[in-house]
Formats: structure tokens, C-alpha cells, sequence
């Protein structure tokens, strides 16, 4: 699997872990200038910005379980306190509650919260799942994925593997879209598959 420019596939047969202890979480690190007027870049060590290692100050809003009316504020208050970055799952049963039918409005608007953080000064990491531990309902699995035929959780398993690519593929898509990657000038610094085998 290839996103952001990083190979999966090629990562996995060149490192030294086992590979679930890789899978466990797979960090993208993407490198490019921000919309913040600096230049992100990761050395193999720590996340580099305009040319400084940092120790980024990152703290979690899951944006579902507040109104949107309510997040500039929750996202005003961490900036307050002194957070750099955002951090936020994303919830695959909330965005897809029936297979290949959408939902991205209302508490759901993911486009519309990363851009809140954009416009308060602040970084974004998204984690894309798909397993969601924040005890969301089903570990944040849609609950027609129980019913794939074949599907096993918690293994590698090409059911799971193939569902999960896609949902994972259509958020990657539409954060590109939206030019909401540092790459294109965008909060998001970085993103996150985590695999729980």
C-alpha cells in the first residue's frame, strides 16, 4: 500500500520488528512547508521545523463528540493551554454507518474541523484507525463490517485488509482535495494507520 509518497508494503519487508509490532501503528510523516510558514521535515529521529528538532504538545478533541459549534471554542481553550497540535481519530462507523453510504455533515464534518484547527494556528494529526481505542461503540468498526464474508478481526486478514484500504484511501482522497496535507500547505503534519493484529 503506497500513501503520501511512503510505501507499506516496502517499509514492512525492510525493517528489522516483526511485523505486527510494526503494524501496531504505522506514523506517516509528511515533509513539506505548512501553511504556518514553515518547513516540516522528519530526520529518523524527531519531527524537524524550520530547521529545529521540536517536541510538539499535542492533545485529543474527538470532533463527533461535541457540536460543531462548539469546537472553535474547545480548540481556542487548547491553544490556550499551550497544545501545537490537534489530535483526533477518525470514526469509520460514524463516516460509513452502511456500507459505501457517507456521512461527513454535522458533528461528522471532518473537512470542516481540521480547518478550525488550521485557521486557530495549530497542527493537525490525524488518525485514520481504523481501529478506534477512545471507547467508541465497537472499537469505531461499522457494524455491517461483522458481516463481510470471511473477515476476521484482529489477524491479517484480506476482508479486513481490503475494507479497510478503501475507507482509509477515501479520507486520504478527501484531505487531499481539500489541500489539507502540510505537503500541499495544509495543518496536517501527520497521519496515522494504526493496525491492532
Amino acid at each position: 500500500m503506497r500513501a503520501f509518497g511512503f510505501d507499506f508494503d516496502s517499509e514492512m519487508r525492510s525493517a528489522k520488528l516483526p511485523i505486527p509490532s510494526l503494524l501496531r501503528s504505522v506514523v506517516l510523516v509528511l515533509l513539506a512547508a505548512t501553511s504556518f510558514g514553515v518547513n516540516v521535515t522528519y530526520d529518523h529521529r524527531a519531527i524537524v521545523i524550520d530547521g529545529k528538532r521540536r517536541v510538539l504538545v499535542s492533545g485529543s478533541i474527538h470532533y463527533p463528540r461535541s457540536t460543531p459549534d462548539m469546537w472553535p471554542d474547545l480548540i481556542q481553550k487548547s491553544k490556550d493551554g499551550g497544545l501545537d497540535v490537534i489530535e483526533t481519530y477518525v470514526f469509520w462507523n460514524s463516516h460509513e454507518p452502511v456500507r459505501n453510504k457517507y456521512n461527513f455533515e454535522g458533528r461528522n464534518d471532518l473537512v470542516k474541523f481540521v480547518k478550525l484547527v488550521a485557521e486557530a494556528g495549530l497542527y493537525v494529526h490525524l488518525r485514520i484507525g481504523p481501529y478506534v481505542c477512545a471507547e467508541w461503540n465497537y472499537g469505531g468498526f461499522p457494524l455491517w463490517l461483522h458481516f463481510i464474508p470471511g473477515i476476521q478481526f484482529r489477524t491479517d486478514n484480506e476482508p479486513f485488509k481490503t475494507e479497510m484500504k478503501r475507507f482509509t484511501a477515501k479520507i486520504v482522497d478527501m484531505m487531499k482535495q481539500e489541500n489539507l496535507y502540510a505537503s500541499q500547505g495544509g495543518p496536517i503534519i501527520l497521519s496515522q494507520v494504526g493496525f491492532d493484529f
